[in-house]
């Protein structure tokens, strides 16, 4: 539960406070042992040889991160 104890937030500001606060306790549970959160850069089928894309407009985005 999260309680205001001083001010008046808009609406707004109570989502901001609340998703930085989601934020934090997945982040930390994603450190303690047996976690399975996994950062996309770190997952092994990025090893995978791959075709190289093809030249063209955006090809930068598509050349390293899996899509």
């Amino acid at each position: 539960m999260i309680k205001v104890v001083r001010g008046n937030p808009t609406p707004e500001e109570l989502a901001a406070a609340l998703a930085v606060v989601r934020v934090r306790a997945a982040a930390a549970a994603a450190r303690e042992p047996g976690g399975a959160a996994r950062s996309a850069w770190a997952d092994p089928v990025r090893t995978v040889p791959r075709p190289v894309p093809a030249p063209g407009p955006g090809v930068w985005r598509r050349s390293y991160w899996p899509a």
